[in-house]
Parts: structure tokens; C-alpha cells; sequence
């Protein structure tokens, strides 16, 4: 055994820094101290050696532990108060740690770990100094392993039962360890886990770097336990002078006869113990090139304590300096961050008869997809990566939950033998499912467990919600299948997989036919907007060929009545000049319209005296909402709050537990105690619709919502595969073959709303309405700035601002009647038209 020793200055020149050492000493189960006592010993020697001309010497008072943590907090405290020492390296574990630290920090001492790896202990308090890797720098590189590996992590064995934890979770779905623990308890884990059958093909062991680093000091008999685990631990770079220590290192223990371990490799915490004391050796010659010794004479009472504590002036400067210093020890490079050694790479091995095989290098800016892993050799001699999980082989089958209702049960029926109690079900979900479980890979022992949605006297007794909570619970039921649709809410205490049939939420209305003998039916195909602009187009044609007719022939006053029989058959006699080739435009362009709309109306009055037109009772969400109306849905669904969230009252919103109850809902009408429109989703709603055929149409939009899936309980490993199996499903068209055949049991084709005629639209027209708008206008504006051009008198006479109103009606009165026709024009036999009377 190492002697418990101080180590002294050499020469009364030098300045000493008292420095207190706190480790286990002689525990067995955590060689820790004494390869980390072992290793400050050769870093003493080593760096006093190569530093002969230093001002300062580190004076080492050491101190056994013993393991526990009030002999530890009574070492440091002695240390304190009686040696004085400027700083404390220990203690060697993070409970120890965690009591210590703060008697640091109450008298200003650096307390400096290279073995307690808590994350937990650096926030408390800056006078703790990490110089190792915390535990929180190993979860991302085994977390990075799960990844690759797509493993779960549940729960490690705890302390008190190793046997009893162990066939515990041998009967969990999880095959996949991480092993957090001591040396000791870790070996007792894998022998034990060997011997039950724990560690055979299957199964996957990660162990932390406490166990990785002390492997090559285990038995042989744990080695044999251990085969095909992954070890993590922090990836130290090679160097000459690594190598030189580790061969001195092997030599002493080998040499020493009190000593009981014989360690086969350099441990990562003993070259962090070297590097912490030349760390710290450096720093105290920096203070002491300042000019600070390690006088303490002062004494101060902290009142957090009932004792006296000296307040070093040494501790707050060295630890400045410690935490300022930088450069490359043995574990690679020595760089405090925040008090905490810098997080380095870490090596993944693979444990392989005695050795350690390297298998794969994390590092902390690199991501999870782009690790590569060499060939792992997993526990039983398997290369093929476990899957992480694994259904118990304990003759516990999975209780698939399956909702039993009276009504809307065409793709789903469930029903119970009352003398026998056995379950059958059947349906398109169940044909489904059996594939699923079929296609998947490995076996799956399950039973159908009923939910009922009733009581025996009729009244309700759960709902969909409450079947994905008990899923959750997995008190009564593993999993369930059927018509579940997957929600947000639902998806909070439950994992789905992907759906297996398509979502969406519509309605249906009962369907009217337009009376064919109604004596307006004339009207209807063209909409009041399109009769009302045909209208005013008309009108508007008629006054332009009139006024570009008045301008056109030259005749005698004749009355309104030859007006208007001029305009009529003013086509045939064009008249002269470019004032009939206008008339002829504004005639032509409104022919086209006229003929368009003859013929157009002619085709949607011949189909709709022949075919039977049609229609919904309600259009659209907002006319139900508008008059009041009630709506219907399926009883125990999640469609109440979806009606609520479309801006239905629930008091409007009535539920219906069978097919045949919503029928004679929609026959009856919200105005006889029944409903308005029916909301299902779309599998339901094309039931229906086949069901009860030409009874009712779906109107309105059809809201989008995920599709049915089974349901598992949060975390579960059986999603992934159970999705990939429906992936594969479906590609291979064998879900498409079972929604075929649900199709053809349908006798009836649902009515298409869309196959009758409809009335025709204004915007049908409204480009040919435009072209005939502005050639009208055209055409009215050029005759105008003609006949303007040949009368200047007028002209000028309106254009004279200062006339009386009275002057301009009279101009505009003679210009009427001097453009006012008299007769047709005559033309000779020749066609030379005769001289204006």
C-alpha cells in the first residue's frame, strides 16, 4: 500500500504551497486512489525534476477516506484548520466532493477533483476545479450510440437487489443497458447478467468510462461476462512521453509487494491526477514569482459555521491562476473552462476477449448520422445490431383493446359470447391488422380485449379519447385498433403509427329534385344576374342604333313608331357612308352575343325539361350556423369539438350511436327534433352515402384531419416497425385490394351533384358583354366627333361658357330636329343614291 506521506521542500530558499490530499487509500472496490496517488507521486518527482530552477515547492500532506464521506469532510477540514494548506486535490468521489467543496469555499481553497465527475458539483461553487471529464460530456457520445443503433434507454440496475432488478428488466420490452456504477457493483452486474442469460444475442451493454477505464484490471471470469460490450471513454492522444510514463507506471505496481492491483494500461484518471499536479505546481510558482506566500495569519468565523476557518490570501490568487493555465499534460490538452476540463473526444470500444477493440470516435461538434462504427461484435458472438427491444418471451400476450359498439360497426364488429366469454371480431380494420402483424419480422403474441362504448342499460361508457388514455395507463389494454383517428389531444398520452386509412371530415345532406312542370322553369337556365345584364345590353343596343340610325338616313320627320321599324330592318339598308358601316358593327357585335346566348339557353332548358335536377337541402357551414340548424355526429367521437370549433353551439350538436338513428335524424329535419346535416368522417360518410342511396350528397368542404392508426403507449418500440409495415403495405397495393373489395359490397352508386345541369353564369358571357360593350361605345363616340366636326357653328356656340342655360337647351333642340330623318334614302337604277331633299 502507498504510504500515507508529506512531502517536504528541499531547500529553506524555496516558497512552500501546502497542498492537502484526500483519496481512498485502501478500498478494494475503487482502485481510483491508488492508481491517482501512484500517478502524483511520479508527477512530483517528474516535474521538480525538470523544474530544478523554480522558486516554489508544492509540500503534499496526504489523507485516507476511507470511502466515506464524513471521514473525508474530517480530513479536509483538519487540512484547513490545522495544516493550513492552500488547496485540497480530492476527494477522490462526487458525494465526498459535494460536502468538501464547501468548506473550500467558506475559507477561499481551491478544491480540486480529478476524479469526482458529478455535472452537479461545478454550479455550486467557483472554488471547485473539475480537471477531469464530467458525466454530462459522456451522455451526447452515448446518446450517439443509441442513435446509430436506434436503441432505447431505460432505467440502470440500482444497488440493492442485483438479481431481483435484473429479471425485472428482463421482462421489460428494452434490451438495451447503459451500466453507470462503481467498479465493484458494475462486475457483480455482468456476472450475474451472464448467468441468467442477459448477455447472449439480443441484447446490447454500454458501460460508462469508470468501468471502460478499469477494464484491463478485472478478472477473468468478469472479462468472459463482459464480452461484446461498448465502453466510452475519453479518447487520449499518443505521445512518446505517454508511453514512457505508463511503462514506469506498470513497473512500480508490479514492484510493489502492499499493493493489490495490477493495472495492465495507464488509467485516464490517474493522467489526469499527473496533469492536476503539474498544474497546480505551475500556478503556485506564478503566484509565487508575485511575491504572495502561504503565510495565512488571519482567522475569521464564518457564520454559516460554528467553527473557525483560516481565510487563505493564497487560495483566491492560486486558483486565478490554475484556472488560467494552459498546456499539453499527458491526457492531452489541460484547459479549464468554466472550472471544468475542457470536453475532449471520446473512443467507443468494443470489449473482445481480453482486449479493447476500437470501434468508432466521438467528438463533440460532430452529429450523430455521421459517426461511423467499424465491425461491433455484440453479446453472443452476434455481429448483427441488436434492435433495442424485444417482446418478453414470458407468455404474456400484448391486449390489443377494440372498440365494441352497437352501431357504425361496418368495418369494425366486435361481439362476446356470453357463454363462453371468447371475443370475435372481424372487419376491414382486422383484416389489416392480422397483415400488418404478419408482415412484421418477428412474432407478436397478442388477445382482443373489448371496449365497450355502452352500458348494458344503454347509456354510454366511455369514447375514443378515453380508450387511447387507457392505452396510455396500459392497465387493461397494450394497444388498440379500429376507427381512431389520430388528434393533437390524443397524441399527447398515446404513440400512433402511421394511418392505415385515409382522414377527412365532410358532411351530408338530404337531397331535393327540382320540379321540371314549375312554371318558371323557363328562367332557370341563366341565372338572374346573366337575364338582367342580357337585359340592360339590349336596351343599351337598341338606343345606340338608334342614334347612329337618326344620323344615317336622311328623310322627312317620320313617328316613333318608324323609329323603331327603321332600326329594325336598318341591316338590310346600310345606309351611306361610314356612318352605316358603325350601325353595322354595333348590329353585328350584339348578334354574336344574342345568337351565343339563343343557343346556350336552347341546350340547359332541353336537359333540364328531361333530367332530374339535384339539389341539397343546405349548402355550406355558415347557412347551418345562420338558421340555427342542428347537426349530427357519431357518439363518443372526437367530432363534438371539432363542430364546436367550426362555430356550432353545442347545444345544437346531437349524437348518434348507429347508421339507422341518423337517418331518420336527416329524414325528420332540425324543425321535427332531427338534424340538418350529418359530420362523420369520409369512410363512414361513403358508407352511408352507399347505404342509403340517393337519399343524401355530401355538400360543403371537406376538412382535412389525419386517418385511422393503432394506438401504443408512449415510448413504445413497436411503432417504428408497425409504420414500416403499413409503408410496405400500402406500396405494395395489398390495403388498396382490401379497400376494393369494402367498395364492391356497396349495391349503390352515390349520386354526383355534379352530373345535372346547371344554370349558367354571368361570367360564361362577361368577355362577350365587354367587346360588345366597347364597340357600342366606339362606334357612338366616332359618329359623334363627325357630325360635331361638320357643324363648327354648334360648336362654337356651346363652346361659349358665358351662354345662358337656356341658349344651350335651345341649341341642343334645333340640333335634334335638323338631325331628325325624314325619309329613306333612294337610290337610282343604277345604285347612284339620289340628292338629300
Amino acid at each position: 500500500m502507498l504510504p500515507v506521506l508529506t512531502v517536504q521542500s528541499s531547500s529553506g530558499d524555496t516558497i512552500d504551497f501546502q497542498v492537502g490530499i484526500i483519496l481512498d487509500l485502501r478500498s478494494r472496490d475503487s482502485p481510483v486512489g491508488q492508481i491517482g496517488m501512484s500517478c502524483l507521486s511520479m508527477a512530483y518527482s517528474d516535474f521538480y525534476s525538470l523544474h530544478r530552477d523554480y522558486k516554489t515547492r508544492l509540500v503534499l500532506h496526504v489523507r485516507d477516506s476511507n470511502g466515506s464521506v464524513v471521514d473525508a469532510a474530517a480530513a479536509a477540514l483538519h487540512l484547513i484548520q490545522d495544516v493550513k494548506v492552500d488547496a485540497i486535490i480530492g476527494p477522490q468521489k462526487s458525494l465526498q466532493a459535494n460536502f468538501v467543496m464547501d468548506l473550500g469555499d467558506r475559507a477561499r481553497i481551491p478544491i480540486i477533483s480529478f476524479s469526482a465527475t458529478s455535472p452537479s458539483l461545478i454550479p455550486q461553487t467557483s472554488y471547485f476545479v473539475q480537471t477531469a471529464q464530467s458525466d454530462a460530456d459522456q451522455v451526447q457520445a452515448i446518446a450517439s450510440i443509441a442513435e446509430a443503433f436506434q436503441s432505447a434507454f431505460p432505467k440502470s440496475a440500482s444497488d440493492d437487489v442485483i438479481t431481483k432488478e435484473l429479471y425485472k428488466m428482463m421482462s421489460m420490452q428494452t434490451r438495451v443497458f447503459v451500466v453507470h456504477t462503481s467498479q465493484s457493483l458494475g462486475t457483480r452486474v455482468f456476472l450475474k447478467a451472464k448467468e441468467i442469460g442477459m448477455m447472449s444475442e439480443g441484447y446490447a451493454w454500454i458501460v460508462t468510462s469508470g468501468l471502460t477505464d478499469l477494464f484491463n484490471m478485472v478478472d477473468s471470469d468478469v472479462a468472459e461476462a463482459m464480452q461484446g460490450v461498448l465502453g466510452v471513454k475519453p479518447l487520449i492522444p499518443k505521445s512518446k512521453e505517454l508511453q514512457s510514463f505508463t511503462s514506469r507506471l506498470i513497473r512500480m505496481f508490479l514492484q510493489a509487494d502492499d499493493l493489490d492491483i495490477k493495472p495492465a494500461d495507464a488509467s485516464v484518471f490517474g493522467l489526469w491526477a499527473y496533469d492536476t499536479l503539474s498544474a497546480l505546481a505551475m500556478a503556485a510558482e506564478r503566484v509565487g514569482n508575485n511575491g504572495t506566500t502561504s503565510m495565512k495569519n488571519k482567522a475569521n468565523v464564518d457564520p454559516r459555521c460554528t467553527f473557525a476557518l483560516g481565510i487563505s490570501e493564497t487560495g483566491p490568487k492560486l486558483l486565478q491562476e490554475l484556472l488560467a493555465t494552459r498546456f499539453k499534460g499527458l491526457a492531452g490538452e489541460f484547459n479549464l473552462v468554466n472550472g471544468q476540463l475542457k470536453q475532449t473526444p471520446y473512443q467507443i470500444v468494443n470489449i473482445v476477449e481480453r482486449a479493447e477493440r476500437d470501434v468508432g470516435i466521438w467528438k463533440p461538434s460532430a452529429e450523430v448520422s455521421r459517426i461511423t462504427f467499424r465491425t461491433i461484435i455484440w453479446p453472443g458472438d452476434s455481429k448483427v445490431a441488436p434492435r433495442g427491444w424485444e417482446f418478453p418471451a414470458n407468455g404474456k400476450k400484448l391486449r390489443i383493446g377494440v372498440p365494441q359498439k352497437p352501431g357504425f360497426n361496418e368495418f369494425l364488429k366486435v361481439e362476446t359470447d356470453p357463454s363462453t366469454n371468447r371475443t370475435e371480431v372481424r372487419g376491414y380494420y382486422k383484416d389489416i391488422f392480422d397483415s400488418v402483424m404478419a408482415t412484421l419480422p418477428y412474432a407478436i403474441p397478442h388477445e382482443y380485449v373489448p371496449y365497450p362504448f355502452y352500458n348494458p342499460d344503454g347509456s354510454q361508457a366511455g369514447s375514443y379519447n378515453d380508450l387511447v388514455y387507457e392505452v396510455s395507463l396500459q392497465e387493461k389494454y397494450d394497444a388498440a385498433f379500429g376507427d381512431i383517428t389520430i388528434t393533437a389531444n390524443r397524441s399527447i398520452y398515446a404513440d400512433f403509427s402511421l394511418p392505415y386509412a385515409e382522414g377527412g371530415v365532410t358532411s351530408i345532406v338530404p337531397i331535393k329534385y327540382e320540379d321540371a312542370h314549375n312554371v318558371f322553369t323557363f328562367l332557370k337556365p341563366l341565372t338572374k344576374e346573366l337575364w338582367l345584364t342580357t337585359a340592360i345590353f339590349y336596351f343599351a343596343t337598341a338606343l345606340a342604333i338608334w342614334i347612329l340610325g337618326s344620323r344615317s338616313i336622311t328623310a322627312s320627320r317620320d313617328s316613333p313608331g318608324q323609329h323603331a321599324g327603321i332600326i329594325c330592318y336598318f341591316p338590310f339598308f346600310p345606309g351611306e357612308g361610314i356612318r352605316g358601316s358603325l350601325l353595322c358593327l354595333v348590329l353585328v357585335s350584339w348578334a354574336s352575343v344574342a345568337n351565343l346566348l339563343n343557343s346556350t339557353y336552347t341546350a340547359s332548358l332541353s336537359s333540364r325539361l328531361t333530367v332530374q335536377k339535384l339539389q341539397p337541402t343546405v349548402t355550406d357551414v355558415v347557412q347551418l350556423i345562420t338558421n340555427g340548424d342542428y347537426v349530427g355526429c357519431q357518439q363518443g367521437s372526437f367530432l363534438v369539438g371539432f363542430l364546436k370549433n367550426l362555430g356550432f353551439k353545442e347545444s345544437r350538436i346531437r349524437t348518434y350511436n348507429s347508421s339507422e338513428d341518423c337517418d331518420k335524424a336527416l329524414m325528420l329535419g332540425s324543425k321535427n327534433g332531427g338534424i340538418s346535416a350529418y359530420y362523420d368522417v369520409l369512410p363512414h360518410i361513403r358508407i352511408l352515402l352507399s347505404r342509403y342511396c340517393g337519399k343524401y350528397m355530401m355538400v360543403g368542404p371537406t376538412y382535412r384531419t389525419d386517418g385511422f392508426a393503432f394506438a401504443f403507449p408512449k415510448g413504445s418500440p413497436a411503432v417504428a416497425d408497425i409504420s414500416r409495415a403499413i409503408i410496405n403495405l400500402t406500396e405494395n397495393g395489398i390495403i388498396k385490394e382490401f379497400e376494393q373489395q369494402l367498395s364492391d359490397n356497396s349495391a349503390c352508386t352515390v349520386p354526383d351533384n355534379n352530373s345535372s345541369p346547371t344554370s349558367v353564369t354571368l361570367r360564361s358571357f362577361w368577355v362577350l358583354f365587354l367587346i360588345t360593350g366597347c364597340v357600342m361605345v366606339t362606334c357612338l363616340l366616332v359618329s359623334q366627333f363627325m357630325y360635331l366636326s361638320k357643324n363648327r357653328p354648334f360648336l362654337q356656340r356651346m363652346s361659349d361658357f358665358k351662354a345662358k342655360i337656356l341658349s344651350r337647351a335651345d341649341a341642343w333642340s334645333k340640333y335634334l330636329k335638323k338631325s331628325n330623318p325624314s325619309s329613306l334614302p333612294k337610290t337610282t337604277s343604277t345604285g347612284d343614291q339620289l340628292p338629300r331633299s
